[in-house]
């Protein structure tokens, strides 16, 4: 049973069980409706007014509106914990930006040089070489661990003089200066399962032409100064990408504002040859967790809740809670003091 606060309006934190595809601002856009308009966060005397001026304004929150962001987006690809932060909570999201660790599974193609280093990503041209080279075939493979400097990917929101990476990359518009590396923490890699080529992923179907290859040259142009897959004949591309690539499912933990994409990319350019995401989970951010183990964890709100209550809220129970109220009341963490 949720526990009962003693008073409200509150703040706080609480985890969304993000589902891979949408955009994270799409879903926190999503779920504010819910969030400006219950006693959980909005004080009652408010709730009338608020919701008058919201229609008003057409969808614009009026500036009675409670505070509401994520601590850590997570590319549309991928699933997993989004912490959220309601009113005084988002001071707090900071720490998850910075978290000591944050555990991700992601499954991975050998053999495909993606631009985003991710299966949404269109196909850069690439060789089709070096299928399984010296990579351990056994559950278990640990690479490069502790402190280290990793390149996020230019196909990233990351900015760089204002701009988006990924619109450099798109417009063929050279990066004043190398991507910087970031300092991470690898605290544990390992190979939980090999799958070979029993697996239903492919490459991308959708191919650079020829002016988008130029674009994303020119805007790469002195960054990848690391082990290169040298580009073949595009009919070899072809014909590899007619066979089942190597995939295999790796496990890790890491510090906040690690790109598992790049772990992923080096880890293929180690072995000798080039690697990119299928399927990506952030399985822990912080305390918060899809199945929490210790007596610390809290555990995540399904985005379903949210999308069943945005079309029909239902009746509240006999305390006058609705369930999307119940639930996030249930893994919600309180946070008191001044906003």
């Amino acid at each position: 049973m949720p526990k009962v606060p003693s008073s409200l309006p509150l703040s706080g934190l609480f985890a969304l069980a993000k589902p891979s595809g949408p955009v994270s601002m799409s879903l926190v856009n999503q779920m504010k409706p819910l969030i400006m308009n219950t006693r959980l966060f909005v004080e009652a005397s408010k709730l009338d007014n608020s919701q008058t001026q919201q229609k008003q304004k057409k969808g614009r929150f009026s500036r009675n509106a409670v505070k509401i962001g994520q601590g850590g987006t997570l590319d549309p690809l991928a699933d997993g914990v989004l912490v959220i932060g309601i009113g005084k909570g988002t001071k707090h999201l900071t720490s998850f930006l910075d978290c000591v660790k944050v555990s991700y599974s992601a499954q991975a193609y050998i053999i495909g040089l993606i631009g985003g280093y991710d299966r949404n990503t269109t196909r850069l041209p690439f060789s089709a070489a070096k299928p399984t080279p010296t990579i351990a075939k056994g559950p278990r493979y640990e690479w490069r661990l502790g402190n280290m400097s990793l390149a996020p990917p230019i196909f990233s929101a990351l900015k760089m003089d204002g701009k988006h990476l990924y619109d450099y990359a798109r417009q063929g518009i050279p990066l004043p200066r190398p991507i910087e590396k970031r300092p991470v923490t690898v605290h544990s890699l390992e190979i939980t399962e090999w799958k070979g080529s029993d697996h239903d992923f492919r490459f991308p179907e959708k191919k650079f032409t020829e002016e988008q290859k130029q674009a994303v040259a020119r805007a790469m142009n002195g960054i990848e100064d690391q082990v290169r897959v040298d580009d073949e004949p595009e009919t070899e591309a072809d014909n590899a990408s007619n066979v089942a690539p190597t995939a295999f499912v790796l496990k890790m933990k890491v510090s906040g504002g690690t790109y598992v994409r790049s772990i992923v990319h080096d880890l293929g350019h180690a072995i000798g040859s080039a690697a990119h995401v299928v399927t990506l989970t952030r399985s822990r951010q912080g305390r918060f967790a899809l199945e929490p183990t210790g007596k610390d964890d809290i555990g995540c709100v399904a985005w379903e809740v949210f999308a069943k209550a945005a079309e029909n809220p239902g009746e509240p129970d006999a305390d006058g809670w609705l369930e999307w109220e119940r639930e996030v009341l249930d893994k919600l963490e309180i946070v008191e003091g001044k906003e």
